[in-house]
């Protein structure tokens, strides 16, 4: 089949002639680490539900666009009507790797405590297993780097994969998808703190994704897009795994093998980033920092009246002090990016249905751009603030070396 031409979505450019045949398929291959337990009775078989798991859980699923092939799924997706977002169907969930439950067993021996050597053996061949399985299929797609995807709130396991999914096409399929789907979809005001108590308890699971896949010699770039109270479960053990390679003396972005972040709609508190995040300098494990905010979310308006605080993807230039916010803007390379008109009803979850702001998704990961830049031709409000207008204009060619050296 011959490849058909560059098109567009929104604005972004669609890299058709780039992608590599293997990844031209219709029902292509996703992964995912879970720590939710099986889908009960109640909830859709063959899938994984919202109530907890001690273990981990690594596998593979298929993706089934709604389209018959390939020039027919681009033309879906990026023609004349321009969509949003691609139906499609999830299916072919398939376990790989089944984690033992954490914490292992332990013994003491005089001053120290120590894992017992049966279960640490066992857990240590697991994670060779999901390192094997991610080394393979990279080789075999001639990809080196992976886009992981963290959900948030009230969303079920085939809703993470969904929305992975459609990141993963219109950015380029240039990438080994990933999601980090930890145990949500609790509906209603007391769910979303069941659902938030869930994210404090998958920190460490994510934890352990993070270095399993940096010691995959295949890695060499690990982008993260991370949604809602998603951003609390990364940037807790982004941080933690700061801390613990600068303290082994190493460059944390250079063992984490991370790239571009983006965090949109953060459900974090303000006081939490700048005194744990800012003060740790988490922002010196990626290339760039790209927040995702939108004044009128209403979601993150309804948690800053439970938690009484101002939450960071709703953030405005006057709820901070001068001082506080410059200790927010000390790297160059932090940008804040206003999304314009963000106030319909989808004013939570537009990263996944605003065009404009999906198409500056895209071309971040693909380029790794800056905002400003050609190729991302956002609006300058000063104060480290871009604003990105309801209509992405259409950007200038896109530069091969726009992406920062590591």
């Amino acid at each position: 089949m011959s490849p058909p031409p560059n098109i567009y979505l929104n604005g972004a450019e669609y890299p058709a002639e780039e992608i590599p045949e293997p990844l031209r398929s219709i029902d292509p291959k996703l992964f995912f680490a879970t720590n939710r337990q099986a889908a009960g009775s109640d909830e859709q078989r063959g899938f994984f539900g919202k109530q907890r798991s001690d273990s981990m859980f690594f596998g593979e699923a298929t993706v089934k666009f709604d389209a018959t092939d390939w020039d027919a799924l681009l033309r879906r997706t990026t023609g004349v009507e321009r969509r949003k977002w691609t139906a499609l169907t999830i299916g072919g969930v398939k376990e790989v790797v089944h984690f033992l439950p954490i914490p292992l067993p332990v013994d003491r021996r005089g001053n120290t405590v120590q894992f017992q050597a049966g279960p640490l053996s066992t857990y240590q061949k697991q994670g060779h297993a999901f390192k094997q399985a991610v080394s393979e299929e990279l080789s075999s797609l001639q990809q080196d780097s992976v886009l992981l995807y963290i959900h948030g709130v009230n969303n079920t396991f085939d809703e993470s994969l969904s929305t992975l999914a459609n990141l993963w096409h219109f950015s380029g399929r240039q990438s080994l998808p990933l999601a980090f789907s930890w145990p949500a979809g609790n509906p209603g005001v007391l769910g979303y703190f069941r659902d938030s108590a869930a994210g404090e308890v998958s920190v460490f699971h994510f934890k352990e994704v993070m270095r399993l896949l940096a010691e995959v010699p295949e890695v060499k770039r690990i982008d993260i897009v991370a949604h809602s109270h998603g951003s609390d479960v990364a940037m807790d053990g982004i941080r933690e795994l700061v801390i613990q390679h600068r303290a082994a003396g190493l460059r944390p972005r250079r063992a984490m093998k991370t790239g571009t972040l983006i965090l949109a709609a953060a459900d974090l508190d303000v006081g939490v980033v700048r005194q744990r995040l800012a003060t740790e300098r988490v922002e010196e494990a990626f290339e760039q920092l790209n927040f995702y905010i939108n004044p009128n979310d209403f979601a993150l308006g309804l948690s800053a009246i439970l938690t009484r605080t101002v939450r960071f993807g709703k953030l405005q230039r006057e709820d901070l002090e001068p001082a506080e916010f410059e200790s927010l803007l000390r790297d160059a390379l932090v940008y804040f990016i206003r999304v314009e008109n963000g106030d319909s009803s989808n004013s939570h979850t537009y990263f996944r249905r605003n065009p404009a702001v999906l198409s500056d998704i895209i071309l971040a990961l693909r380029t790794g751009a800056m905002p400003g830049s050609a190729s991302r031709p956002l609006v300058d409000l000063g104060d480290g603030f871009w604003l990105l207008p309801s209509h992405y204009p259409d950007p200038q060619p896109i530069d091969d070396g726009s992406r920062p050296s590591r």
